[in-house]
């Protein structure tokens, strides 16, 4: 059979080459594809993103099931026209994807389900979001209302940086309308945790815990990312608080959504904040995988993900289990130079290793051009390690990251250092 993965980044890298390792899969598209996909043999990159072009494709080229990575694409219905077509795909629907495209609706549906959250005020207007900010005090956290590429949040740890993180969204308009809108929050301290389940309108089947790694610099200083890097699982998650996170926040949303009117199918993604008594609250939802922590996620996955692909597309996910490796897995990210603010593109990408039991490295923002792999994004690679402990998934990570080179990469030492900790 045919599978099509939708997307260019790390997690759809890591999506597609699972995917690709099942014996009943002829091939597997990845729509565009990065450089990664374009030099693995099992994978054929499709130079199309346009959502109703894609459904005409998968159509005419009689594609079983297809899964979205990305959550522009979704944001955008292609779930729904996939749907209308009688197309299988994986994915929430437009309405569905707001509770990533829309921290206020996001917010509004969490108070109105008793789901635990920050306290929150949304603003259009800057003037009144500066007046709540003083009132407030910092630390407090900023957060366009739309989608930023995962940049659209600021943990302001003085007024001064909330004042600034109000103008920029609202009167220097950086983020366009995605920040026309803006959800100022209370600051919530503790520890994160990405808490990520699939959803086949019913059933939910949640995936192995894992933690990522926001900030640029080792320490967790500098400003926050996409994800410099993620470990797989994460030991924070206790089998008791994992019940209670489902308890509480998954399948009340699941439950919530139906209630509304939307149910929900797809990936889900709950970004947790535990505090120092264990208790979890919701910072933000995705409607989708996260990246980086789908790349250790895939590398620990044993199950046969087109199985898994196939039940949740027919909503039978009840009748699967899923199988993990009980090594950890730890990726680390290596970014361009000059990201998140300002990547510097076009850099050629040398001495990466060849996949072996301990260590592979997906692509993210690469490019192959006349056979020469080059930098054409802010996250480029996410090398990721496996071993026995933390310590040693670690070690065998950076073990490979110290033989790639490509002008201005920057990347984390210290990816893991919370597990290690503990």
């Amino acid at each position: 059979m045919k599978i099509l993965v939708v997307g260019s980044g790390g997690r759809e890298h890591a999506l597609a080459w699972k995917l690709a390792q099942s014996n009943r899969i002829q091939m597997v598209l990845v729509a565009p594809g990065n450089g990664g996909t374009a030099l693995d043999p099992r994978l054929q990159n499709l130079d199309i993103t346009d959502p109703e072009q894609l459904a005409d494709y998968a159509h005419k080229e009689q594609i079983a099931l297809t899964v979205v990575g990305p959550e522009a694409p979704l944001a955008a219905g292609i779930v729904d026209i996939f749907r209308e077509r009688g197309l299988k795909i994986f994915g929430p629907t437009r309405r569905a994807a707001q509770l990533e495209s829309s921290k206020d609706f996001a917010k509004a549906f969490m108070e109105r389900h008793g789901i635990p959250t920050a306290r929150y005020q949304t603003f259009s207007d800057a003037a009144a979001a500066h007046s709540y900010i003083d009132e407030q005090g910092a630390p407090i956290v900023v957060k366009a209302d739309g989608l930023a590429a995962g940049k659209g949040v600021v943990v302001a740890m003085t007024l001064e940086e909330a004042h600034g993180a109000i103008d920029m969204m609202l009167s220097d308009n950086r983020f366009g309308d995605a920040g026309a809108r803006v959800v100022v929050e209370e600051f919530l301290d503790g520890e994160e945790a990405s808490f990520i389940v699939m959803v086949d309108g019913k059933n939910i089947l949640p995936l192995a815990t894992s933690q990522d790694h926001k900030r640029l610099m080792d320490h967790d200083q500098g400003p926050n990312t996409g994800g410099m890097g993620a470990y797989s699982p994460a030991p924070i998650v206790t089998p008791q608080l994992h019940a209670r996170v489902m308890r509480e926040i998954i399948q009340p949303t699941i439950q919530g959504m139906a209630k509304d009117g939307i149910p929900y199918t797809g990936f889900l993604y709950a970004g947790l904040m535990i505090d120092a008594e264990g208790n979890p609250k919701t910072l933000e939802f995705n409607c989708r995988m996260g990246d980086p922590e789908t790349q250790p996620i895939m590398a620990r996955l044993k199950t046969d993900l087109v199985s898994v692909m196939e039940h949740a597309v027919n909503n039978t996910m009840n009748e699967i289990e899923l199988e993990w490796d009980r090594r950890t897995a730890l990726g680390v990210v290596m970014a361009a130079g000059g990201y998140p603010d300002d990547p510097k593109k076009g850099a050629v990408i040398t001495g990466i290793p060849a996949e072996n039991e301990d260590s592979m490295t997906f692509h993210a923002g690469s490019v192959l051009e006349q056979d020469e792999l080059k930098v054409s994004g802010g996250r480029v690679l996410c090398v990721v390690g496996l071993g026995d402990s933390v310590r040693v998934a670690q070690k065998h990570a950076y073990d490979a990251v110290d033989q790639i080179s490509f002008d201005g990469m920057q990347f984390r030492r210290d990816i893991g250092w919370r597990a290690l900790k503990r």
